[in-house]
């Protein structure tokens, strides 16, 4: 007879070694993907950071005027404006020729748009062609933000062991709030470091560049890695037909539901979202009185402790359900708003603390956005449903927020105003959660809408025990 002990022990596929390397690998995979959905977010938020920390740099150079203001605001507007188009454009892309390579396409649009506005000349020198640069670029951003978010989303929600969506995907919000309160901090640093004159004069173009390393470090990382396992599927099957027009005509036809009651949710998260946190130094400088070190000091403050819930709050979600997170952040908002609002009038330290509280009781609706809004489409159209029904209400409802908050302050002095939006928001997105389907723990893979047929099962019966990262397994 053989002898079997001197044969290999690990020569199966199935050896524990074997399973080891195979669950490392998978994790490693996890880990970049959440590395390169993150690393994009925080680029365009470095950038809407930035914008947002030197507006008043921006209106002198760009502006000048008693206007100027609402001139700079408007540039941040219209950045918004293009972003459904790009929806409309880099979604059915996404879903008909894959995430990674859009992905890795909007990333570096987004970082060049951004450092070249570090290089405009400025209304003094060159007239009205200056803010006409300033606006194209701002154009240039949106149209490729519309495609980046819906995608780094889509991105990081298939990756995801099912029953850990919410931990893994509140990563892409981390890296959004740690993206704009980099590009606060750096503002920040550049206001201790030149004096004010050096900032008004060249010293507010330096974040902007920024964006070139950045961009750069967000493409290679997404560059090295394949494809999502759900969307591979799906064209391994060749259940993937069509194309990108047909992928657009399918959503509109026949998703309508999913699309108006995310529409409803995104006009809650955005007004709350640019309200708090693009127009909050303009509100703060402009209305209160505040210097632009002390209002930037107040921000970083805040972002830096929003950031730090965010992953708390996303594993919450995965235990609880998305839904419970979403009630919580409304109705806190709608109650605490008006009173926080007056209370920053006390004093900056009172400021600092009204902020931080209505920051956190928006945490919920955001750290839960790459879990709840990805799943709420088939595998087909998921990229153009999250991208087209995410931008179209940001653009109208987002973007648009400091705009009309300052243009109402402005026209009435009710410096209250901000409070009021944000309740009236939070009405729609209450509104919006009542239809909203519960989908944690479910699998996203296939081409039917996840969890319509366990709408009726609590968010545990979904979830089961099993505590594994492996995706396979969690969704098994």
């Amino acid at each position: 007879m053989p002898d079997n002990s001197k044969m290999p022990s690990v020569s199966s596929p199935l050896s524990v070694a074997g399973l080891q390397e195979t669950e490392q690998q998978r994790k490693s995979k996890l880990h970049k993907a959440i590395a390169a959905s993150a690393m994009g977010n925080f680029t365009e938020w470095f950038d809407y950071g930035v914008y947002a920390a030197t507006t008043a740099y921006l209106t002198q150079a760009f502006f000048p005027g008693t206007l100027g203001t609402l001139g700079t605001l408007l540039g941040f507007a219209v950045s918004f404006a293009l972003r459904p188009l790009g929806g409309f454009v880099w979604g059915p892309l996404g879903d008909r020729l894959g995430r990674k390579v859009v992905l890795a396409t909007t990333i570096l649009l987004m970082a060049g748009s951004t450092a070249l506005i570090g290089v405009l000349p400025t209304h003094a020198q060159v007239g009205v062609l200056a803010p006409v640069l300033l606006i194209g670029l701002r154009v240039v951003q949106g149209f490729s933000t519309g495609g980046e978010y819906g995608g780094a989303a889509t991105f990081m929600a298939e990756y995801s062991p099912d029953n850990k969506r919410g931990r893994y995907g509140s990563f892409l919000e981390f890296g959004t709030m740690c993206g704009f309160a980099g590009g606060t901090a750096f503002v920040l640093l550049l206001q201790q470091l030149l004096t004010r004159d050096e900032m008004y004069d060249w010293g507010w173009r330096l974040p902007f560049f920024v964006a070139i390393p950045l961009g750069f470090v967000g493409w290679y990382l997404r560059h090295q890695l394949d494809d999502t396992p759900v969307f591979n599927e799906m064209a391994d099957e060749q259940e993937k037909q069509g194309s990108a027009w047909d992928r657009f005509t399918s959503l509109i036809r026949d998703y309508k539901r999913p699309i108006l009651i995310m529409f409803g949710l995104v006009i809650a998260l955005n007004i709350a979202n640019y309200t708090l946190i693009a127009y909050m130094p303009t509100y703060l400088q402009g209305s209160i009185g505040m210097t632009e070190s002390d209002s930037s000091i107040l921000m970083l403050i805040g972002q830096v402790l929003m950031a730090l819930c965010i992953p708390f709050f996303g594993a919450l979600s995965d235990r609880t359900g998305r839904k419970p997170m979403w009630w919580t952040s409304l109705i806190g908002l709608f109650i605490m708003a008006v009173p926080m609002y007056m209370l920053m009038r006390v004093g900056f330290g009172w400021a600092i603390l009204a902020f931080v509280i209505l920051g956190l009781l928006f945490i919920p609706q955001l750290s839960t956005i790459s879990a709840t809004f990805p799943a709420m489409f088939p595998t087909t159209v998921r990229y153009a449903g999250f991208a087209i029904s995410y931008n179209v209400a940001t653009a109208a409802f987002g973007g648009t927020a400091p705009l009309v908050n300052d243009a109402v302050i402005g026209e009435t002095g009710f410096t209250l105003f901000p409070a009021f939006f944000m309740m009236g928001a939070c009405v729609i997105g209450m509104v919006a959660v009542w239809f909203l389907t519960e989908t944690a723990g479910v699998s996203l893979r296939g081409d039917e809408v996840p969890g319509e047929a366990d709408d009726n099962q609590s968010p545990v019966s979904l979830l089961g025990d099993s505590g594994d990262d492996d995706p396979e397994y969690a969704r098994t």
